[in-house]
């Protein structure tokens, strides 16, 4: 994909940068939206998710995650779609008997690629199989973890995992944290990196656009007053006057471990913390 800088022709405009090379206009397949709750961040009239609200609405694309449907079945890349519920983008699939389905699009594809959801297929970009078909030290992304289930992880902008081991009983992939997780080898991943890599580099140019997602405007914490926030209060541009951040609520922040799913560990190998000390 290539970012395209708009000429600074109004205020908005300058400074924004954007994708280009994406289908303009609205999704072709209405058979493939659904409509979606837009989220106020708030129950029974409290919020209680801070920063949310307004924004246009959206329709939820029906992305096919598993590809077990269509198992050992070629199909044809019709066009490459923006998704405005998730960072990377999906591309339209046709299949010889007309089907029609939406799949995350990797970096690298382009109108016109074939791409195949099999046990065994031809190892390149875009194609999907089990993990004890695919060579070890490749990018996989959309990695199921339960089977039967479809891709649950890596399936942000630019992200991939990289098949580490086929030893043992079960496959070791090592996801974007560091972290290495063993996982089923009849379970099925994708060949490759997420598409939209360059996703980090856009700039929005104005503050509207962030409104138009949902998202309202933010105040630190060290600009309120002391009943406000734990951080409040001071003369000038001070300090929090702390030795750890606090939420507003005065819990701990920035570095907590909020992690409870202790029945999941057993498939750690390496836990991320461990592997950024290495």
């Amino acid at each position: 994909m290539a970012l395209r800088k708009l000429k600074p022709t109004t205020n908005g405009q300058r400074g924004m940068v954007r994708i280009a090379s994406l289908l303009k206009g609205r999704p072709q397949v209405k058979s493939l939206l659904k409509s979606s709750k837009k989220i106020t961040g708030r129950s029974n009239g409290t919020i209680s998710i801070r920063h949310r609200g307004g924004g246009t609405r959206s329709k939820y694309r029906l992305v096919d995650f598993s590809g077990a449907t269509k198992l050992g079945i070629p199909g044809r890349v019709e066009a490459l779609e923006y998704d405005p519920k998730r960072s990377a983008h999906i591309a339209l699939i046709v299949y010889p008997d007309g089907e029609k389905k939406y799949v995350l699009a990797h970096k690298g594809i382009e109108a016109g690629d074939s791409v195949i959801t099999d046990i065994k297929a031809k190892v390149k970009d875009g194609n999907r199989m089990q993990l004890k078909n695919i060579p070890v030290g490749f990018s996989i992304f959309n990695v199921e973890i339960n089977a039967g289930k479809g891709g649950q992880i890596v399936r942000s902008a630019g992200q991939s995992a990289r098949l580490i081991s086929l030893d043992g009983d079960k496959a070791q992939v090592q996801l974007p944290s560091g972290e290495i997780r063993f996982v089923e080898k009849t379970n099925f991943a994708t060949i490759g990196i997420v598409s939209n890599d360059e996703h980090s580099l856009t700039k929005a140019g104005k503050a509207g656009r962030t409104r138009h997602k949902g998202r309202r405007p933010q105040v630190r914490g060290k600009a309120m007053n002391p009943c406000d926030h734990p951080h409040g209060g001071g003369e000038g541009g001070s300090p929090i006057g702390m030795k750890h951040p606090k939420t507003p609520w005065g819990a701990p922040a920035l570095g907590k471990k909020t992690r409870k799913n202790k029945t999941t560990d057993k498939h750690i190998a390496v836990s991320r913390h461990r592997a950024k000390k290495k």
